[in-house]
Protein backbone atom coordinates (compact mmCIF):
# COMPACT_ATOMS: atom_id res chain seq x y z
CA UNK A 1 0.00 0.00 0.00
CA UNK A 2 2.78 2.41 0.87
CA UNK A 3 4.73 1.84 -2.35
CA UNK A 4 1.83 1.31 -4.74
CA UNK A 5 2.72 -2.39 -4.93
CA UNK A 6 -0.26 -4.59 -5.95
CA UNK A 7 0.21 -7.02 -3.07
CA UNK A 8 -3.08 -8.94 -3.29
CA UNK A 9 -2.80 -9.37 -7.07
CA UNK A 10 0.80 -10.63 -6.89
CA UNK A 11 0.00 -12.95 -3.97
CA UNK A 12 -2.87 -14.51 -5.92
CA UNK A 13 -0.64 -15.11 -8.94
CA UNK A 14 2.07 -16.66 -6.76
CA UNK A 15 -0.55 -18.96 -5.18
CA UNK A 16 -1.46 -20.11 -8.70
CA UNK A 17 2.18 -21.03 -9.32
CA UNK A 18 3.35 -18.11 -11.48
CA UNK A 19 6.99 -17.16 -10.71
CA UNK A 20 7.64 -13.66 -9.37
CA UNK A 21 9.85 -12.88 -12.37
CA UNK A 22 6.92 -13.51 -14.77
CA UNK A 23 4.27 -11.42 -13.02
CA UNK A 24 3.92 -7.93 -14.50
CA UNK A 25 3.37 -5.18 -11.94
CA UNK A 26 -0.10 -3.90 -12.84
CA UNK A 27 0.52 -0.61 -11.02
CA UNK A 28 3.80 0.47 -12.61
CA UNK A 29 2.87 -1.11 -15.98
CA UNK A 30 6.58 -1.30 -16.79
CA UNK A 31 8.38 -3.66 -14.43
CA UNK A 32 7.98 -7.22 -13.26
CA UNK A 33 6.73 -7.89 -9.72
CA UNK A 34 10.24 -8.66 -8.42
CA UNK A 35 11.36 -5.05 -9.06
CA UNK A 36 11.98 -3.04 -5.89
CA UNK A 37 10.49 0.47 -5.55
CA UNK A 38 12.50 3.45 -4.32
CA UNK A 39 12.05 4.23 -0.63
CA UNK A 40 12.94 7.89 -0.16
CA UNK A 41 10.06 8.53 2.19
CA UNK A 42 8.70 7.35 5.56
CA UNK A 43 5.25 5.85 6.04
CA UNK A 44 3.39 5.60 9.37
CA UNK A 45 0.20 3.57 9.68
CA UNK A 46 -1.93 3.96 12.81
CA UNK A 47 -5.07 1.95 13.67
CA UNK A 48 -8.32 3.74 14.32
CA UNK A 49 -9.95 2.73 17.62
CA UNK A 50 -13.56 3.31 18.64
CA UNK A 51 -13.45 1.31 21.86
CA UNK A 52 -15.22 4.04 23.82
CA UNK A 53 -18.39 3.33 21.86
CA UNK A 54 -18.75 -0.12 23.42
CA UNK A 55 -19.63 -0.78 27.05
CA UNK A 56 -17.47 -3.20 29.05
CA UNK A 57 -14.84 -3.50 26.30
CA UNK A 58 -11.28 -3.73 27.61
CA UNK A 59 -8.86 -1.04 26.43
CA UNK A 60 -5.83 -3.32 26.47
CA UNK A 61 -4.55 -4.43 23.08
CA UNK A 62 -3.34 -7.91 22.32
CA UNK A 63 -3.43 -10.33 19.41
CA UNK A 64 -7.18 -9.96 18.84
CA UNK A 65 -8.41 -7.51 16.21
CA UNK A 66 -9.94 -4.43 17.84
CA UNK A 67 -9.28 -1.67 15.33
CA UNK A 68 -12.02 -0.69 12.89
CA UNK A 69 -9.76 0.99 10.35
CA UNK A 70 -6.38 2.62 9.82
CA UNK A 71 -4.69 5.68 8.43
CA UNK A 72 -1.48 5.99 6.45
CA UNK A 73 0.64 9.12 6.38
CA UNK A 74 3.72 9.79 4.25
CA UNK A 75 6.57 12.18 4.96
CA UNK A 76 10.32 12.51 4.59
CA UNK A 77 11.10 12.04 8.30
CA UNK A 78 9.59 9.85 11.01
CA UNK A 79 8.46 12.79 13.22
CA UNK A 80 6.73 14.43 10.24
CA UNK A 81 4.89 11.25 9.22
CA UNK A 82 4.09 10.34 12.83
CA UNK A 83 2.47 13.64 13.73
CA UNK A 84 0.50 13.70 10.48
CA UNK A 85 -0.75 10.16 11.21
CA UNK A 86 -1.84 11.06 14.75
CA UNK A 87 -3.94 13.95 13.43
CA UNK A 88 -5.48 11.65 10.81
CA UNK A 89 -6.39 8.90 13.27
CA UNK A 90 -7.41 11.24 16.11
CA UNK A 91 -8.79 14.52 14.72
CA UNK A 92 -9.09 15.94 18.24
CA UNK A 93 -5.29 15.71 18.66
CA UNK A 94 -2.97 18.29 17.15
CA UNK A 95 -0.05 15.86 17.06
CA UNK A 96 2.19 14.00 19.51
CA UNK A 97 0.88 15.45 22.74
CA UNK A 98 -0.67 14.45 26.05
CA UNK A 99 -4.39 14.57 26.81
CA UNK A 100 -6.51 15.27 29.90
CA UNK A 101 -6.68 11.60 30.95
CA UNK A 102 -2.91 11.17 30.86
CA UNK A 103 -2.33 14.47 32.65
CA UNK A 104 -4.65 13.37 35.48
CA UNK A 105 -2.55 10.26 36.24
CA UNK A 106 -0.06 10.23 39.08
CA UNK A 107 3.43 8.90 38.38
CA UNK A 108 2.58 5.36 39.49
CA UNK A 109 -0.50 5.23 37.25
CA UNK A 110 1.50 6.64 34.36
CA UNK A 111 4.15 3.93 34.65
CA UNK A 112 1.46 1.26 34.85
CA UNK A 113 -0.16 2.54 31.65
CA UNK A 114 3.22 2.63 29.92
CA UNK A 115 3.61 -1.11 30.52
CA UNK A 116 0.21 -1.79 28.90
CA UNK A 117 -0.57 -1.43 25.23
CA UNK A 118 -3.86 0.45 24.95
CA UNK A 119 -5.64 2.83 22.60
CA UNK A 120 -4.38 5.76 24.72
CA UNK A 121 -0.73 4.77 24.80
CA UNK A 122 0.47 7.53 22.46
CA UNK A 123 -0.88 10.19 24.85
CA UNK A 124 0.65 8.44 27.84
CA UNK A 125 4.03 8.41 26.09
CA UNK A 126 3.79 12.16 25.45
CA UNK A 127 2.91 12.79 29.10
CA UNK A 128 5.90 10.71 30.22
CA UNK A 129 8.21 12.92 28.15
CA UNK A 130 6.43 16.02 29.50
CA UNK A 131 7.37 14.83 33.01
CA UNK A 132 11.01 14.44 31.90
CA UNK A 133 11.06 10.66 32.16
CA UNK A 134 14.19 9.55 30.36
CA UNK A 135 14.24 7.39 27.24
CA UNK A 136 15.89 4.43 28.96
CA UNK A 137 13.20 4.26 31.66
CA UNK A 138 10.40 4.49 29.10
CA UNK A 139 12.11 1.75 27.08
CA UNK A 140 12.23 -0.50 30.15
CA UNK A 141 8.49 0.01 30.71
CA UNK A 142 7.28 -0.17 27.11
CA UNK A 143 9.98 -2.21 25.33
CA UNK A 144 9.63 0.27 22.46
CA UNK A 145 12.86 0.57 20.46
CA UNK A 146 15.18 3.39 21.57
CA UNK A 147 15.24 4.87 18.04
CA UNK A 148 11.50 5.58 18.05
CA UNK A 149 11.57 6.92 21.60
CA UNK A 150 14.42 9.30 20.78
CA UNK A 151 12.51 10.63 17.76
CA UNK A 152 9.35 11.14 19.87
CA UNK A 153 11.41 12.82 22.59
CA UNK A 154 12.76 15.18 19.93
CA UNK A 155 9.22 16.31 19.11
CA UNK A 156 8.60 17.28 22.75
CA UNK A 157 11.95 19.07 22.98
CA UNK A 158 11.24 21.01 19.79
CA UNK A 159 7.85 22.10 21.16
CA UNK A 160 9.62 23.38 24.29
CA UNK A 161 12.02 25.35 22.10
CA UNK A 162 9.15 26.97 20.20
CA UNK A 163 7.41 27.82 23.50
CA UNK A 164 10.30 30.16 24.38
CA UNK A 165 9.14 32.64 21.75
CA UNK A 166 6.13 34.75 20.91
CA UNK A 167 4.88 34.81 17.31
CA UNK A 168 6.74 38.05 16.59
CA UNK A 169 9.97 36.66 18.07
CA UNK A 170 10.07 33.09 16.75
CA UNK A 171 12.93 32.64 14.22
CA UNK A 172 11.81 31.60 10.75
CA UNK A 173 14.28 28.67 10.65
CA UNK A 174 12.60 27.39 13.84
CA UNK A 175 9.16 27.62 12.20
CA UNK A 176 10.45 25.73 9.16
CA UNK A 177 12.12 23.10 11.35
CA UNK A 178 8.87 22.63 13.28
CA UNK A 179 6.95 22.13 10.03
CA UNK A 180 9.60 19.64 8.85
CA UNK A 181 8.96 17.70 12.05
CA UNK A 182 5.24 17.50 11.44
CA UNK A 183 3.96 20.39 13.57
CA UNK A 184 0.64 21.83 12.44
CA UNK A 185 -0.02 25.56 12.42
CA UNK A 186 -2.34 25.02 15.40
CA UNK A 187 0.44 23.30 17.37
CA UNK A 188 2.82 26.16 16.70
CA UNK A 189 0.11 28.67 17.61
CA UNK A 190 -0.48 26.99 20.98
CA UNK A 191 3.25 27.01 21.66
CA UNK A 192 3.74 30.72 20.90
CA UNK A 193 0.42 31.89 22.35
CA UNK A 194 -1.12 32.96 19.06
CA UNK A 195 -3.84 31.83 16.64
CA UNK A 196 -3.67 29.25 13.88
CA UNK A 197 -4.63 31.88 11.31
CA UNK A 198 -1.79 34.20 12.38
CA UNK A 199 0.78 31.40 12.17
CA UNK A 200 -0.48 30.50 8.71
CA UNK A 201 -0.26 34.15 7.63
CA UNK A 202 3.34 34.39 8.90
CA UNK A 203 4.26 31.14 7.17
CA UNK A 204 2.78 32.14 3.82
CA UNK A 205 4.31 35.63 4.01
CA UNK A 206 7.76 34.07 4.23
CA UNK A 207 6.98 31.32 1.69
CA UNK A 208 7.24 28.43 4.15
CA UNK A 209 5.04 26.04 2.20
CA UNK A 210 5.05 22.28 1.54
CA UNK A 211 6.20 20.53 -1.62
CA UNK A 212 4.29 17.82 -3.45
CA UNK A 213 6.43 14.70 -3.81
CA UNK A 214 5.75 11.55 -5.77
CA UNK A 215 6.14 8.00 -4.52
CA UNK A 216 8.59 6.63 -7.08
CA UNK A 217 7.37 3.12 -7.82
CA UNK A 218 10.20 2.60 -10.32
CA UNK A 219 13.26 3.71 -8.32
CA UNK A 220 14.00 6.47 -10.88
CA UNK A 221 15.13 3.85 -13.43
CA UNK A 222 12.04 4.25 -15.61
CA UNK A 223 9.43 7.03 -15.94
CA UNK A 224 6.80 6.41 -13.26
CA UNK A 225 3.26 6.04 -14.63
CA UNK A 226 1.49 6.34 -11.28
CA UNK A 227 0.77 9.44 -9.24
CA UNK A 228 0.88 8.48 -5.59
CA UNK A 229 1.51 11.91 -4.15
CA UNK A 230 2.17 13.30 -0.68
CA UNK A 231 3.07 16.68 0.80
CA UNK A 232 6.17 17.43 2.85
CA UNK A 233 8.13 20.40 4.14
CA UNK A 234 11.34 18.38 3.66
CA UNK A 235 11.93 19.23 0.03
CA UNK A 236 13.22 21.88 -2.36
CA UNK A 237 10.94 21.42 -5.39
CA UNK A 238 7.72 19.78 -6.56
CA UNK A 239 7.87 16.40 -8.28
CA UNK A 240 4.86 17.21 -10.44
CA UNK A 241 3.98 20.16 -12.67
CA UNK A 242 0.77 22.03 -11.88
CA UNK A 243 -0.23 22.90 -15.43
CA UNK A 244 -3.48 20.94 -15.59
CA UNK A 245 -6.90 21.59 -14.12
CA UNK A 246 -9.16 18.83 -12.93
CA UNK A 247 -11.49 17.61 -10.22
CA UNK A 248 -10.47 16.74 -6.67
CA UNK A 249 -12.39 13.90 -4.98
CA UNK A 250 -12.22 13.81 -1.17
CA UNK A 251 -12.15 10.33 0.38
CA UNK A 252 -13.82 9.39 3.65
CA UNK A 253 -10.63 9.00 5.66
CA UNK A 254 -10.31 6.24 8.24
CA UNK A 255 -13.14 3.77 8.62
CA UNK A 256 -15.24 4.22 11.74
CA UNK A 257 -18.50 2.92 13.11
CA UNK A 258 -21.09 3.76 10.44
CA UNK A 259 -18.54 4.48 7.70
CA UNK A 260 -16.83 1.68 5.84
CA UNK A 261 -15.69 0.42 2.46
CA UNK A 262 -18.79 1.62 0.61
CA UNK A 263 -17.57 5.20 1.02
CA UNK A 264 -14.20 4.31 -0.51
CA UNK A 265 -15.98 2.58 -3.38
CA UNK A 266 -18.06 5.71 -3.96
CA UNK A 267 -14.87 7.77 -4.24
CA UNK A 268 -13.21 5.26 -6.60
CA UNK A 269 -16.36 5.09 -8.72
CA UNK A 270 -16.50 8.88 -8.89
CA UNK A 271 -12.88 9.14 -10.10
CA UNK A 272 -13.43 6.44 -12.75
CA UNK A 273 -16.57 8.15 -14.02
CA UNK A 274 -14.84 11.54 -14.23
CA UNK A 275 -12.01 10.01 -16.24
CA UNK A 276 -14.45 8.32 -18.61
CA UNK A 277 -15.98 11.74 -19.20
CA UNK A 278 -12.56 13.11 -20.11
CA UNK A 279 -11.79 15.02 -16.90
CA UNK A 280 -8.55 14.87 -14.96
CA UNK A 281 -9.27 13.58 -11.45
CA UNK A 282 -7.28 13.17 -8.25
CA UNK A 283 -8.36 11.56 -5.00
CA UNK A 284 -7.27 12.91 -1.61
CA UNK A 285 -7.57 10.30 1.11
CA UNK A 286 -5.44 9.04 3.98
CA UNK A 287 -7.10 5.63 4.15
CA UNK A 288 -4.73 3.08 2.56
CA UNK A 289 -7.64 0.71 1.87
CA UNK A 290 -8.49 2.95 -1.10
CA UNK A 291 -5.24 1.84 -2.75
CA UNK A 292 -5.90 -1.87 -2.26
Amino acid sequence: KATGYPLAYVAAKLALGTPLTEIRNSVTRTTMACFEPSLDYVVVKIPRWDLQKFAHVGKLLGSSMKSIGEVMSIGRTFPEAMQKAIRMAMPSSDGFESDADAQAMDDEELEQHLTEASDQRIHVLAEAFNRNMDVQRIHELTRINHWFLLKLSGIINLRRTVEKFTLSQVPLPTVLFAKQNGFSDRQIAKAVGSSEADVRTLRLRHKITPFVKQVDTLAAEFPAQTNYLYMTYNGAEHDVVFDEHGTMVLGCGAYRIGSSVEFDWCAVGCVRTLRKLGYKAIMVNYNPETVS
